[in-house]
């Protein structure tokens, strides 16, 4: 969307009352043919801009464009530059290319649609009709083998950002989501880095914000959950946007002053299964045990019939 598009909606967002084209015209330099021109481009992208007569125009529902989330957003960091993508194959891949062009940190790409969106271990992601899909670039200076705590953090934020629509929002180790059991959100953690230095990280996260009309896709085997239905009504997708990435920066500020400890923390009394019995599945077999610790490298610590045993890698199970 243009700058001036964009303008357009944080002008008529603002005003309780119709804007006129004169006014909006006098704002943003241009003629009030300009001003109409650009207002049909913004109906055409699905926005309901109203015209009262002899009054001017009116935002009548929202719209999920970058200047409107900007605003939204009060973090120090993150969110300094939004992109919202009709389509892409990636918003990971997208952002990872942007660093690797010189993007600055607190870069947030958002993408209504996601045609080889990718989970954990290579597992597809599903970017559903009504789905939050998103990006951001970090360039923490962090060794590599402490990037892992990132994605604690991610989920950490996430958490907190989500409990507001339920107090039934848990952690599952190593990253995901859950609403009673059923998965909310996902996140998957990407680094570029050489031996002891990180030059970037992006986080990427999706989040079911409302359950597809025509069901969810078959190859999703596990329970599943969205957003709307947890709350009992509609969500405003730019105020959940805004709420999770100022809660995401809080995280990230917090993390860069006082380092892990408060993440770590957090992480633990928000997992769902957190000195509970527990199953991992590591690739080559299942692992039983009770799930004692989580240590900064984002291992789990499962104490077991045989003695402990730290699980880097692998599905877990709630019993």
């Amino acid at each position: 969307m243009s700058e001036i598009r964009d303008n357009i909606l944080n002008c008529l967002d603002a005003s309780s009352e119709p804007v006129s084209g004169d006014l909006l015209a006098q704002q943003l330099g241009l003629s009030r043919t300009g001003i109409w021109k650009h207002i049909q481009l913004l109906r055409k992208s699905g926005a309901n801009i109203v015209a009262h007569s002899g009054q001017g125009y009116t935002l009548e529902s929202e719209v999920f464009s970058s200047g409107l989330l900007h605003k939204r957003c009060n973090g120090k960091r993150i969110g300094n530059k939004i992109l919202i993508l009709d389509e892409t194959d990636s918003t990971n891949r997208d952002a990872m290319a942007a660093a690797d062009q010189g993007g600055d940190e607190g870069l947030v790409i958002f993408a209504h649609k996601q045609l080889a969106g990718k989970g954990r271990l290579g597992r597809r992601w599903h970017t559903i009709t009504d789905s939050l899909a998103c990006s951001v670039l970090l360039r923490p200076d962090l060794p590599p083998e402490q990037v892992p705590q990132l994605s604690l953090l991610t989920a950490v934020a996430l958490h907190d950002a989500l409990a507001h629509f339920s107090p039934d929002i848990r952690i599952k180790w190593p990253n995901d989501i859950l609403h009673k059991g059923a998965k909310l959100a996902g996140i998957l953690t990407e680094m570029r880095a050489e031996p002891g230095r990180v030059h970037a990280v992006v986080l990427g996260f999706g989040i079911n914000l409302a359950a597809p009309v025509d069901g969810w896709p078959a190859d999703i085997t596990q329970k599943v959950t969205d957003l709307q239905s947890i709350a009992g009504g509609k969500i405003s997708r730019l105020d959940l946007a805004a709420s999770l990435l100022n809660a995401l920066d809080y995280w990230y500020d917090i993390y860069l002053q006082q380092g892990f400890a408060p993440i770590h923390t957090s992480w633990w009394r928000a997992h769902a299964a957190s000195g509970q019995q527990v199953r991992v599945h590591n690739g080559q077999g299942y692992i039983d045990g009770i799930a004692t610790a989580l240590d900064e490298d984002g291992a789990l610590l499962l104490k077991t019939s045989g003695g402990t045993q730290r699980i880097i890698a692998g599905d877990l199970e709630l019993r």
